[in-house]
Formats: C-alpha cells, structure tokens, sequence
C-alpha cells in the first residue's frame, strides 16, 4: 500500500470513529439524569498509535522460521485490524443517583470531537486536491 493510500484509509478510519464518538457522546448528554446510567467512551487512537508504532520497530535481526510452529520475534500489528471499541466508565460517580455524566464535561468532548472531524475532512479534501492539481 503505498503512502497516499494509507493516510487516506486512516483519514477514513478516524473520520468513522469521530461518527460513532458523536453519537456515543450525544448518547451520554441524552442521559445525563438518567440514575445509574455510566457514560461510555470511545477508544482507538492509542491502538491506532500502538499499531503504527509496531510497524516500525523492525528488530535488527528477524529470526529465520524454518517451521510453521516456530514464534516470530517480529510480529507487527496491521492498523487495519484497528476497531474503535465502546467502553463503559463504571469507575466514576458524580451524582448521588449512581449517574456519572458531567453534561458540561460531555459538551466540551462533542466540540472537539466536531473539531476533529472538521480537521479531518479538511484534510482529506486536502489530499485529494493535490492529486486534482497533479493530474491537471
């Protein structure tokens, strides 16, 4: 896969993550009074980064596998196999009724989660300008 192509797939991955965060976080504000109710999160940058990151630490000597049973000591992660995951907040109380949204919280994390999307697709649509202006 070459460059281009992989900035735009994690362009795409992001942009869908930010999807589903927008969603998940209007989901909390809609339950803010709602007793017991936890808040979830959405968690995928930091495997994206751990995925990247294991893409690029080729140890300086692979080891040579002569049999399907041997272990690898190079085994890096494909970023694609990266899924945004839904995680419950059960650590956390901030009402007496066992809720745990903080809706002013919640509003901060929905703008800079509209503010990342925007980032996003501005550069996507960066990256497809300058193939626009090459091929012209």
């Amino acid at each position: 896969m070459n460059g281009f192509s992989k900035t735009v797939d994690l362009i795409h991955r992001s942009m869908d993550t930010a999807s589903i965060r927008g969603s998940v976080i209007a989901n909390n504000i809609a339950n803010a009074e709602v007793p017991n109710f936890k808040r979830q999160e959405v968690n995928f940058e930091s495997a994206l980064r751990k995925a990247l990151d294991s893409e690029s630490q080729r140890p300086l000597v692979e080891h040579k596998l002569t049999d399907p049973r041997h272990i690898s000591n190079y085994n890096p992660l494909d970023y694609r196999d990266v899924r945004p995951r839904r995680t419950l907040d059960y650590l956390s109380t901030s009402k007496n009724n066992g809720n745990n949204v903080d809706a002013e919280q919640e509003m901060q994390l929905w703008v800079q989660n509209q503010m990342m999307y925007s980032l996003l697709a501005n550069s996507a649509s960066f990256h497809f300008n300058q193939v626009n202006s090459v091929l012209r």
